[in-house]
């Protein structure tokens, strides 16, 4: 009902749209973004601003109280928001000509495979091949099932592993010394990768196997030599989405350098707002457009400029930090681990033999997912790192298949982006 709602206003307005101009135009681009936006903020923000509305009135000692409202929040709607509101302001600039086939556009909104944890299309690129869908191809087919296959290795191999690690340590960061949050700390943030980019992995091979190629959206971050590099590396279609439609046309590529950091913070913190409706992913939104912030005002120094490996030691530890406030469940356990990190140097073994033994098996899965990224970074595709004997390729599908059957984690845990 949400969905078709906003479907219906955004199909109308976009040949509104295209049919007006000058301020015309902008009025139908305006309603078009206030009704996405307006549904976006009842669903997902009216409990957050409501409660932080009422916890000021009470600081400042008015007896006054809003009501709380308990909304069930649509899956996936902030992907769908962005994906439909990016078509409408294309349509506004000039740069895609409106759908008037209203089943057409329906599915560019509500396209299956990535619609409910992206990646957040652009009209440019999926319209065109909804338009012209092609016939059954064998190579496609292949190609897409060996993307599914390889993002439920991330999914069921690595993140699920990963998160009996991490959940237990941020639900209850007191009880764990530094090290046992140092190493949840690193495992989470690989289990977001791998759950994540393992989701548009499967999303991708989806949409190839019916002849459909959607954008790539992750691009081995974890090698990144600088956190700017990261945020280009990581979430791709988010990035690009928020550069785009906030960033520049708010003057971040423009004006004083003071102008262009106020742009670039108020961006990430309404990326990590984007995330969800808590303070916790505001300030690790802030936290990484302070990242990039100070890594404009201050260079790394000509020796370690050369040391590449020692700046992605450097960035990945900064990342990971950030990644705390997204493990905690909350903000007050998210400062605790922090905490707990500089101030438990001691290691009990005591009472954590499965931990260790999930952190291995884990650890078992990223190796083989590093190697496969540097691969991928060093300039080959996942189908051309198989061996071309049909034996041995097969042989690597059974090996692959039963270490997912034998050590990845078979269990209840969804994708982490399916709550956004």
């Amino acid at each position: 009902m949400v969905i078709g709602t906003t479907i219906i206003i955004d199909y109308f307005a976009g040949i509104k749209i295209s049919k007006s101009t000058g301020t015309q135009a902008k009025k139908w681009l305006v309603l078009s973004l206030i009704a996405n936006l307006g549904i976006l903020i009842v669903f997902k923000y009216a409990g957050f601003l409501t409660a932080n509305a009422n916890g000021l009135l009470s600081a400042i000692g008015l007896d006054l109280r809003f009501p709380l409202l308990e909304l069930l929040l649509p899956l996936g709607l902030s992907f769908h928001t962005f994906q439909a509101m990016s078509y409408n302001i294309e349509v506004y600039r000039g740069h895609q000509a409106p759908e008037y086939h209203f089943g057409r556009y329906a599915l560019y909104v509500m396209f299956y495979p990535q619609m409910v944890a992206g990646p957040i299309e652009r009209p440019q690129n999926l319209l065109p091949q909804l338009k012209n869908l092609p016939d059954f191809n064998y190579d496609n087919a292949l190609v897409g099932l060996r993307l599914i296959f390889w993002g439920f290795f991330k999914k069921i191999m690595v993140a699920d592993r990963a998160a009996l690690v991490s959940d237990p340590v941020f639900l209850n960061p007191h009880l764990y010394s530094s090290p046992h949050i140092l190493m949840a700390t690193a495992l989470f943030a690989f289990r977001i990768y791998c759950d994540f980019s393992g989701y548009t992995d499967i999303a991708r091979g989806c949409a190839k196997v019916m002849g459909i190629d959607l954008m790539e959206n992750f691009k081995q971050p974890y090698l990144s030599t600088s956190v700017t590099e990261f945020w280009r590396r990581w979430h791709i279609s988010l990035s690009t989405w928020f550069r785009d439609y906030l960033y520049i046309p708010l003057g971040g590529h423009s004006g004083s350098k003071l102008r262009m950091a106020m742009v670039l913070l108020f961006t990430f913190l309404i990326s990590g707002l984007w995330h969800g409706a808590d303070w916790k992913f505001v300030i690790w939104g802030g936290l990484n457009g302070v990242y990039i912030l100070v890594e404009r005002w201050l260079k790394w120094p000509y020796w370690a400029s050369k040391l590449t490996w020692l700046r992605r030691i450097w960035v990945f530890a900064l990342i990971c930090i950030s990644w705390i406030f997204f493990a905690a469940p909350d903000l007050n356990r998210a400062w605790q681990a922090i905490v707990e990190l500089f101030n438990k140097p001691s290691f009990v073994y005591y009472g954590h033999k499965e931990l260790y033994k999930d952190c291995f098996y884990a650890l078992m899965g990223i190796v083989i997912l590093k190697w496969v990224d540097w691969q991928i970074y060093s300039g080959k595709t996942l189908n051309n790192l198989l061996p071309k004997s049909v034996y041995l390729r097969w042989a690597c599908y059974f090996i692959l298949l039963w270490s997912i059957l034998l050590f990845g984690v078979w269990g209840e845990k969804q994708f982490i982006y399916f709550i956004f």
